[in-house]
């Protein structure tokens, strides 16, 4: 006897990922077959040709006179840091309020982090409080540009002259960002790029690149990447055999890495604005809603920088309900960031407390990012917005 079919369940609510890129592979999907047959065919698949390409191409596009690509953002700030000058025990202050690589690229790069609050109203490292930290073994100060807009570059270029200090970038998530025309990374001795795949230009894994306007060191954080080979090595087989300078790592890139970005590079403007689109929308919708304390739309950029929304960062009351809320219904999103960088407990050693940094203590307790990315449908975007909206008036009544 044939059995009656059970009755359909009720069609659940399409998921809404915190970060997917599949449409834009599709989309994008003949250039960067076209990159990819071409390391195949070259045969070179790690430091080649397509990796000096994404180098050339990306000096263009941000500015840079030396572009040094390499695995990762992180080895991007480690190179740089050592490159820039800094040795065994010196000191570099950061912000309390970024992620983990910030401070932990410090440490294995030899030197010593030493923490700073951020500012009143936004996420950057607070000048004041810059200048509070300096000691006589401060060598460096780190800012990071964070979520959609740079650091106070004016303030923190002041605090850097009067007391002597380099300022290298952890610009790692502000491509696209620029101050009085300068690219970010570059308002200093050198910054950093990350090509993590939800970044702004993201790859299809790890990758990073060195932006400096400073010839030698571009030229060390060349050695540094190759194992501290000296002379040329990007795409040159012999290179392998040549004289250790001084002791490096391994950070090439791989090649097929960079021919994805190449593709993707051609879309980053689109991208760009697809992005700042999506912010508005969610900007418009939550801005003033009970239980958000702040949109990143309410604040302006700094005078002469402009606004790129890698990150749509949320303050709000009852984070870790709402996440769970929003969770349950399909929705995902990220803490930004859980604990802040003076209480992680690998810097349990230099004996910061709870309170040593409240404006930092304060952001990871109350902050939530949301959907963001080129590939987002504005119908989505509404979801989330109508579930937000939805779990306030809830706890409201």
């Amino acid at each position: 006897m044939q059995k009656t079919p059970p009755a359909a369940a009720p069609s659940a609510a399409p998921a809404i990922p915190f970060f997917s890129q599949a449409q834009s592979f599709e989309d994008n999907w003949n250039e960067i077959s076209r990159h990819v047959t071409d390391v195949l065919d070259n045969g070179k698949f790690s430091h080649g040709a397509k990796v000096g390409e994404l180098e050339e191409r990306l000096a263009a596009w941000t500015g840079a006179r030396h572009v040094v690509a390499v695995n990762s953002g992180t080895d991007a700030l480690i190179l740089l840091l050592r490159a820039a000058g800094l040795r065994p025990g010196d000191e570099v202050i950061v912000p309390a309020y970024s992620f983990i690589a910030t401070a932990s690229a410090v440490v294995l790069a030899g030197g010593v982090p030493v923490f700073a609050d951020i500012e009143e109203d936004g996420h950057g490292v607070d000048p004041a409080s810059v200048d509070a930290a300096v000691t006589p073994r401060t060598k460096m100060v780190m800012p990071v540009h964070l979520f959609d807009r740079m650091a106070d570059m004016r303030g923190l270029r002041d605090v850097a002259r009067r007391h002597g200090l380099t300022i290298v970038e952890d610009s790692a998530e502000a491509i696209g960002m620029r101050m009085d025309g300068v690219h970010a990374g570059l308002l200093g001795a050198g910054g950093v790029l990350s090509f993590f795949p939800a970044k702004t230009l993201g790859g299809i894994g790890d990758g990073g690149a060195v932006l400096t306007g400073d010839a030698s060191i571009a030229a060390k954080a060349r050695m540094l990447r190759h194992h501290g080979r000296g002379g040329r090595t990007l795409g040159d087989f012999p290179g392998i055999s040549n004289a250790t300078v001084l002791p490096g790592r391994n950070s090439k890139m791989d090649d097929v890495q960079a021919a994805v970005l190449l593709a993707k590079l051609t879309a980053l403007d689109a991208g760009i604005a697809r992005r700042a689109e999506l912010a508005g929308r969610y900007d418009a919708r939550l801005r003033g809603l009970p239980g958000v304390r702040s949109v990143p739309g309410a604040r302006p950029p700094l005078a002469g920088s402009n606004r790129v929304v890698y990150v749509y960062l949320l303050q709000v009351e009852d984070r870790d309900a709402l996440a769970v809320h929003l969770s349950a219904r399909g929705i995902g999103t990220e803490i930004y960031y859980p604990v802040p960088l003076h209480l992680q407990p690998c810097f349990a050693h230099l004996g910061h407390r709870p309170g040593d940094f409240p404006r930092a203590e304060a952001a990871c307790a109350a902050a939530i990012a949301l959907p963001l990315y080129p590939d987002l449908p504005a119908a989505h975007a509404d979801r989330v917005c109508d579930e937000i909206e939805g779990f306030y008036a809830g706890r409201a009544r």
